[in-house]
């Protein structure tokens, strides 16, 4: 599984527009060109998109819509890990640190720190 992120995190690398990306041929550099404030109302959008298709799924419309939408969401919350050099394996990596702590104590902690 982590290899398909890491082959996706290359390719949205290479989007970018100081590696060569042309908003004209692709989507992820024409997000890059917008700049951050259309990157992040991008993921927001596909957030609410994939609660909505979470509220169907409950209504007995197809559930294999969330897998749909929630692709959607993994895949633009990487063009925005990417536009702050951030990768899938920063996250992974915090999702590695909470492993084994309580939800409760990891959100307490963070209070502390922060």
């Amino acid at each position: 599984m982590n290899e398909i992120l890491t082959r996706l995190a290359s390719v949205i690398e290479s989007r970018k527009l100081a590696n060569g990306g042309d908003p004209k041929k692709s989507y992820v550099s024409s997000l890059y060109a917008k700049g951050d404030d259309a990157i992040m109302k991008k993921v927001g959008e596909e957030a609410t998109e994939l609660v909505m298709a979470a509220k169907d799924a409950r209504n007995n419309l197809p559930a294999s819509k969330i897998v749909y939408e929630c692709a959607d969401l993994w895949f633009h919350t990487m063009v925005l890990l990417a536009q702050f050099n951030l990768t899938p394996e920063d996250v992974l990596k915090e999702l590695a640190r909470r492993e084994g702590i309580s939800g409760i104590e990891e959100k307490a902690s963070r209070k502390t720190t922060a």
